[in-house]
Parts: structure tokens; C-alpha cells; sequence
């Protein structure tokens, strides 16, 4: 490999690791939930705090990424979201109240804009047939730290039960979500320090008038013969722009005629990609699984599976995005979306929960079985109503903390089709709407827009994941499980029908010939 693609492909592939990260971050709460809601006492509401702290910090930084992405640069903006990344790990671990755990998460929340600085450097320094693949990498990151996050909770999980000597050791029984917390200190730290090998982006020195500082990059990631070009390419483009630099013009810029077509796409894509559901089922897995009527252990056995899935289809998605193409992977890719939800909903409809003298005789939890008498036999057609019957016979706290054994030990549903739903979901999810909206981000803003662009449509990607991530506790509990999984594929079939109207295809062309086609693509 010659050595402008290997630097390429290096800086990028740094870049992209903070998606591990991220995905780390995102998905080890996912088995601290039944932990820290026995220690702290929780409510549904609280439940739904504590794992959407993160998605509620990063509605603070997105406005200021772009400022500070802008003013600073990209790697300055990087290299503070790692120490942000860093700080909240270890708060994280060593919080001793439930406020205390929240202002934790939520510092880390800060860094969640890490995925858009990080779609914006690699779209900026990838040439063009090579961007797909690059941004992607930032996808594939993610879905690799996801399931690093689910492998880590199940080994503790499965480890407490081992008899190994260093689990009393390390006191794990009584820390178990601070271990599982915990463990994104060392990767944290390991990103940090590799964001100092990278250059700044040739876009933010063209941005900032300093040509000749981007030649210098420029010359670390493309032909030598190339350069004078992409300079011109990049100053022209810079040009088009009739906002200047001030950040409110630009703002007001994205809304002029000349970019309705890119705000239809942006602002569609951006909320569609999380309104399908997917961080219901990445930050809530062994709780989602537990709906199955799988105990504890099994369910996050299970939640690795979403893990293994994820990564299979984005690597996939990564090898075809730029054979396929965006527009035929995204417009398939949430049919097939719509098409998974509907057999989860359908599958979850059909469940029966009924407990029996012989299944509560063999319940070893520590509750009063004596209390459940009135339910014996009782045939109930959801979960909403089989829950409330065990929160009028058992109270709040109690069902709470012992739903998972109890309908485990009730349901009466077919776990396989409705697992397969769900790693379906997973496997479209990767394959389409996931890498590409960081791809499509990357490619449809001009350059003298694409620092306060990109933050801002990601802030409606965030604002839509924290509302998912908020509620479905909530949700879970009141609504039920088939109705948040119809209302999920209700979503997504809106967003495909804009997106089958506005959204062109971009492969192998520049940034600047984008721009041009989408404008084209106005008039039609």
C-alpha cells in the first residue's frame, strides 16, 4: 500500500476508534439496569435517567462541537472529547448515588458528539472512493465496542457465580455495575493518547485561509499531483458559501432554497435512525430479553448475540456501501427495518402469561408466594396486564426488581420468531440506516457549512435517541412491548417514503459534485 493511503486509512482508523468508545459507553449501562435499580431504589422514570443521561448531555455539546470544531479545530475538538470520555468512566465507577451516577453519564454525554466530529474529520481527509468505507469504519467501531460492552457484562455477570477467588477479591458481588462501568477507563485513555498522532483536517486550514498548512496533510493522503487540485475544489466550494463564517448566518444558510432538498435529507435521516428503536434494544438488551421470559444469565447471554449480529452486517455493509450504493441500501435497508418490528410486535402479541402452583413452587426469589395466590391460573393477554396484576399482589418495588423471574416462569409466547425479529432489526439496522446516515453526513453539507451542519442535524439524531432512551421503561411498563414495537415501524415507514422521494445517490463522487447533484435534484 502505497504510503498516502496507509496514512489515510491510520488517521482514520484512530479517528474511528472513539466509536468504540462510544459504543462501550452506550451499551455497558445496558447490564447495570437490574444492579443499580435494586441498590438506589428506582423508579421507571429514574431507570430511564440514569441510561439517558449520556443522550441528554450531547443535546449540550452538539451546538458547541461545531464552534468549537470551527475556531479550534478537529483534533483539538477530538482530543477533548477523549479526556471527556476518560473523566466520566471513572465517575462513573466511583459514583455513590443515583445523582451522582447521572452527572457521570452526562459528562460523558458530552463526548457522544464524538460520532459526528468523528464523520466529519474522515469524510474531510478520505478520498472520495475510498469515504464509504472510511466513515464506515466509525460504524463498525461502534458495533465492535456494542458488543465488546455486552461480552464484558456477561462475563462479570456469569462470573459471580464461578467460585474464583478473585471475585471476592475484588469485592465484585457488591460492585458489579462498577466493574462493568469501569471497564471503559483503559480504552478511553488508550484514544486519548493516539488522537495526538493525527494532523489536522486540509479542510479546516482551507476553512481558516491557511492553503499551505493543507497542503502539507494533503500531501500524507493523496497523490502529489492531486493536491493543486483538491486546494482549488475545496477554496471553490468555500466560496459558494454566501453566510461567511459567522455561525448564525450559517444556520440560516442551511435554510435557504438552494439546501431544502439536503435539509429534507438531513433532518429525515437523522431522526429515522433512531426512531426505528435501535438504542431501545442496544441500552436496554438483557431487559429487552427478559420480555422473552429468559432468566437474568440467559439474557445477557443473548444480548451478546445482538452484539455478533451488529458487527457480521456492518462489516457487510462496509464491503457493498460503495458497490450498492447509499440510496439502495438505505430505501431496502428500512423496508427490512419495518418488516423485523412487525414480527416482534406480532410475536409479542400473541404471548400469554400465566403463573401456576408447580411455577411458583420453584420461584427462588425472596418474595411472598403466598401473595401471588390470587393470580394462580390467571390468564393474562399482555404484559402491561400481567405486570400491574403482580404490582397490585407484590407492590411497586418487588415486582420491579423480580419481573424477569416471574415472567420467565409465566410467558407462554414463541421466543424464536420474536428473537429472530429482533436480531433481524439488528442485522438491517447495521447493514443500512446505521453507517450510512455518518456516511451520507459526511458527503451532502458543503465544507463551509459542514461544522455547524453536521453537529446540528446529529443533535436531532440525539435528542431522538435520548426521548427513546427516556421513555421505554416507561413505555415497557405502561404501553407494552407490542405497542412500542408496532409505533417504532410505524416511524421508520415515514421516513422511507421521504427518503424514497429526496435521496439520491452519492457514491464515488466529491463533496463539491454532490452539491451539485442535490441542487439538480431541487429543480426536478
Amino acid at each position: 500500500m502505497k504510503s498516502f493511503k496507509f496514512n489515510a486509512f491510520s488517521y482514520a482508523t484512530i479517528v474511528a476508534l472513539g466509536g468504540f468508545i462510544f459504543g462501550l459507553d452506550a451499551a455497558l449501562i445496558s447490564g447495570t439496569v437490574k444492579f443499580i435499580t435494586q441498590e438506589f431504589s428506582l423508579s421507571d422514570i429514574e431507570i430511564g435517567m440514569a441510561v439517558s443521561a449520556p443522550g441528554f448531555g450531547v443535546l449540550f455539546a452538539l451546538p458547541l462541537a461545531g464552534i468549537i470544531s470551527n475556531k479550534y479545530g478537529r483534533k483539538k475538538a477530538l482530543l477533548l472529547v477523549a479526556l471527556l470520555y476518560m473523566v466520566s468512566a471513572i465517575s462513573s465507577a466511583l459514583a455513590t448515588s443515583f445523582i451522582a451516577l447521572v452527572a457521570a453519564r452526562f459528562l460523558g454525554g458530552l463526548a457522544f458528539c464524538s460520532l459526528s466530529l468523528a464523520s466529519m474529520y474522515i469524510g474531510e481527509i478520505a478520498p472520495a472512493k475510498w469515504r464509504g468505507k472510511l466513515v464506515s469504519m466509525n460504524q463498525i467501531n461502534i458495533v465492535v465496542g456494542l458488543s465488546a460492552a455486552y461480552f464484558i457484562n456477561y462475563f462479570i455477570v456469569n462470573s459471580l457465580g464461578s467460585g474464583a477467588g478473585w471475585v471476592e477479591s475484588i469485592g465484585l458481588e457488591n460492585n458489579i455495575w462498577r466493574w462493568m462501568l469501569g471497564s471503559e477507563i483503559i480504552p478511553a485513555i488508550i484514544w486519548f493518547v493516539l488522537l495526538f498522532m493525527i494532523p489536522e483536517s486540509p479542510s479546516w486550514y482551507v476553512y481558516q485561509s491557511r492553503s499551505e498548512d493543507a497542503k502539507k496533510v494533503l500531501r500524507k493522503i493523496i497523490p502529489e499531483e492531486e493536491i493543486d487540485e483538491k486546494i482549488v475544489e475545496m477554496e471553490e466550494s468555500m466560496n459558494q458559501s454566501e453566510s461567511g463564517q459567522s455561525i448564525i448566518s450559517q444556520l440560516k444558510e442551511l435554510f435557504t432554497p438552494k439546501l431544502r432538498t439536503t435539509l429534507f435529507i438531513g433532518v429525515t435521516i437523522a431522526a429515522v435512525q433512531q426512531v426505528c428503536g435501535i438504542n431501545a434494544i442496544l441500552f436496554y438488551a438483557p431487559t429487552v430479553f427478559e420480555q422473552l421470559g429468559l432468566g437474568t444469565d440467559a439474557a445477557f447471554l443473548q444480548a451478546t448475540w445482538i452484539g455478533l449480529v451488529g458487527f457480521a452486517f456492518t462489516v457487510l455493509a462496509i464491503l457493498l456501501i460503495d458497490r450498492l450504493g447509499r440510496r439502495p441500501m438505505t430505501i431496502w435497508g428500512l423496508a427490512w427495518i419495518m418488516l423485523s418490528l412487525g414480527i416482534c410486535a406480532y410475536g409479542f402479541n400473541a404471548a400469554r402469561y400465566t403463573l401456576t402452583q408447580d411455577s411458583v413452587s420453584t420461584l427462588t426469589i425472596d418474595i411472598d408466594k403466598e401473595s401471588l395466590t390470587p393470580l394462580l391460573g390467571v390468564e393474562y393477554e399482555s404484559d402491561t396486564e400481567f405486570k400491574q396484576a403482580l404490582t397490585g399482589a407484590l407492590g411497586e418495588a418487588d415486582a420491579r426488581n423480580y419481573s424477569s423471574e416471574l415472567i420467565q416462569s409465566a410467558a407462554v409466547l414463541n421466543t424464536g420468531l420474536i428473537l429472530f425479529g429482533i436480531l433481524s432489526f439488528i442485522a438491517a439496522f447495521h447493514f443500512s440506516i446505521g453507517p450510512i446516515t455518518w456516511v451520507l453526513f459526511s458527503e451532502i453539507f458543503p465544507i463551509s457549512l459542514r461544522g455547524i451542519a453536521i453537529p446540528s442535524f446529529a443533535f436531532i439524531t440525539s435528542i431522538t435517541s435520548y426521548l427513546v432512551q427516556q421513555f421505554f421503561p416507561w413505555q415497557l411498563s405502561n404501553m407494552g412491548v407490542t405497542f412500542v414495537f408496532l409505533s417504532y415501524a410505524i416511524m421508520v415507514g415515514v421516513g422511507l417514503v421521504i427518503l424514497y422521494k429526496y435521496l439520491p445517490e452519492t457514491k464515488n463522487m466529491t463533496i463539491e459534485e454532490i452539491q451539485q447533484k442535490l441542487e439538480v435534484k431541487q429543480d426536478e
